[in-house]
């Protein structure tokens, strides 16, 4: 399977270098870089974006992950592999994603367990992981870029 054409962000040098910087404010945002991933994929993997799916599992290895905590992302509410803290940033993460399954998708609770969880630094590195991730799905979908194609 062969892309429509070059990613967006590529063609366009510029669009690079501003997402260069927010994966840079992203990372100084006091979570852990496995909560990052994760956050990532399951946004990934609810938008049908095999790119994304693929690279953020390689991606989330080398932050130290496993095999079996990835297997079981799609299914995290019912698997005893993940923290509180990395359940909330699941729950706001499928929230934020998924805004047109109904008004006021991120409720007051999935807020307020979150917020338990990381203060305004951290809240801001998990949303901008959750939009990004958003971001790239979208592209990704609409070029038709195949699981895989980052390595």
């Amino acid at each position: 399977m062969n892309a429509r054409m070059k990613n967006p962000a590529m063609v366009l040098p510029d669009a690079m270098k501003g997402i260069q910087n927010i994966f840079k404010a992203m990372h100084q945002g006091g979570v852990p870089q496995t909560t990052l991933e994760l956050v990532h994929l399951r946004a990934s993997q609810i938008n049908g974006c095999g790119a994304c799916v693929s690279g953020g599992i390689a991606t989330a290895k080398k932050a130290g992950d496993t095999d079996e905590r990835l297997h079981q992302v799609a299914a995290w509410r019912e698997s005893s592999l993940f923290t509180d803290a990395e359940r909330a940033a699941l729950a706001l993460a499928e929230a934020a994603t998924r805004l047109a399954d109904r008004p006021g998708a991120v409720t007051d609770q999935i807020w307020d367990d979150a917020a338990d969880h990381f203060d305004e630094q951290g809240l801001s590195a998990i949303i901008l992981m959750i939009a990004t991730a958003n971001f790239f799905n979208r592209i990704n979908t609409t070029i038709k870029e195949p699981a895989g194609a980052w390595g």
